[in-house]
């Protein structure tokens, strides 16, 4: 019952994670498209009433004509609409995704003995927990203290974000020194995310909060919280896609399952801001294949050079009873019975038989099972089973 209830939280907390993700980065890539969009007035009536940008567009049978101010509207309208509940719950449906998953199963999911030998669970919490703030706080210190030109404005985002790429790299690291590989990956996007909705919660809203009280009061609204809502929301949009392929990456245990793990998930978060930056200019009319290159090279390289070396043919086959034997020591601990994980059972004949292309999957291909390797299944075992499983 513990295991069918924790299937459930763990569903039911995906879903809400997934919902609010695809809202708030839909949102955010929304926006970035729009700046980049806006184009400046001609008529007197937009000018006097200090219009910056404007489009037109359509859109599901109807016309938008979305304006942007400079700052504020003169006259600021008393209904106003937020955008901060989509990273809000993003990143608290994500938290409690990691405590349910591996907080409170450290054990099994954050602690790998083979990569680091922690002396107690709480210690690896404690550890991944200070991660996310680490690196939030070592975010916010680059930008507050690099962030800025000679004469006060804000600027040099090329000096915050090379200081954002060495930390996470570094993060990356020590992170996949200390943790199991899977569970890496997800501490590391996670920080990134933490970033990204400190930004909404510390800088992008309160500074919006801020304009609307001085212009509510009378008083000129101060530009400082303008160009800093917009400097944190720049480095939203291109911490986006790093974040989503670290999250996605705990499916596919060929990345996190190297020694080497660390580099590859830099890799692919390196390819990530390419990808955003080859769209970011496309919204501007700017074709930058250059960028589209590199991520296609990057993940062109990681593709070469994990791909697996072709096995030498083996001159007996391999029985099932062997299969078997392998799955008594390595396998049975989740899969047997009514209670197998994913419903997938290895305690038969049968089972072996019926799940042979997944088993082929997971243990050779992905090497994601065992989970984290937690049943010690050598290299020799697994290829054993990978020549059973391409047996006609």
């Amino acid at each position: 019952m513990d295991i069918y209830l924790l299937d459930w939280a763990s569903l039911l907390l995906r879903w809400l994670h997934v919902i609010t993700v695809i809202a708030w980065i839909g949102a955010s890539f929304y926006f970035v498209w729009l700046d980049n969009h806006l184009v400046k007035p001609t008529a007197d009536d937009l000018k006097a009433k200090g219009v910056d940008g404007e489009l037109w567009a359509v859109h599901g049978g109807g016309f938008y004509n979305p304006q942007k101010y400079m700052v504020a509207p003169g006259n600021l309208p008393q209904d106003l609409h937020w955008f901060y509940w989509e990273s809000y719950w993003t990143w608290m449906s994500g938290f409690a995704l990691f405590v349910v998953l591996y907080l409170c199963n450290a054990n099994q999911m954050l602690i790998d003995p083979r990569v680091h030998a922690w002396s107690a669970p709480w210690q690896a919490v404690a550890a991944a927990l200070g991660f996310l703030v680490v690196g939030s706080a070592v975010y916010d210190i680059a930008c507050q203290a690099l962030g800025r030109t000679k004469d006060g404005q804000i600027g040099h985002d090329g000096r915050v974000m090379a200081v954002v790429a060495a930390f996470i790299a570094l993060e990356s690291w020590l992170a996949c020194h200390l943790f199991a590989g899977r569970a890496a990956f997800l501490i590391v996007g996670a920080t990134l995310a933490t970033m990204m909705t400190a930004n909404v919660a510390h800088w992008i809203i309160p500074g919006q909060k801020k304009v609307i009280a001085q212009m509510r009061a009378g008083q000129k609204p101060d530009p400082i919280y303008g160009q800093r809502g917009k400097q944190r929301s720049v480095h939203n949009t291109y911490f986006g896609l790093p974040v989503l392929v670290a999250m996605l990456s705990n499916h596919y245990g060929m990345l996190y399952q190297r020694p080497d793990n660390w580099l590859v998930l830099c890799v692919l978060m390196a390819a990530g801001v390419s990808i955003r930056i080859f769209f970011v200019k496309r919204h501007k009319g700017v074709n930058s294949w250059d960028s589209l290159g590199l991520a296609a090279l990057l993940i062109g390289g990681l593709i070469v050079r994990m791909a697996p070396a072709p096995q030498a043919a083996a001159a007996a086959p391999v029985t099932l009873e062997q299969v078997q034997a392998i799955a008594a020591q390595r396998c049975l601990a989740c899969h047997t019975g009514e209670v197998a994980q994913k419903g997938v059972r290895l305690d038969s004949a049968e089972g072996l038989s019926a799940h042979k292309a997944q088993i082929y999957q997971q243990v050779i291909v992905q090497r994601a099972m065992p989970l984290n390797n937690a049943t010690g299944l050598t290299e020799e075992e697994r290829a054993l089973i990978g020549r059973w499983a391409q047996q006609p």
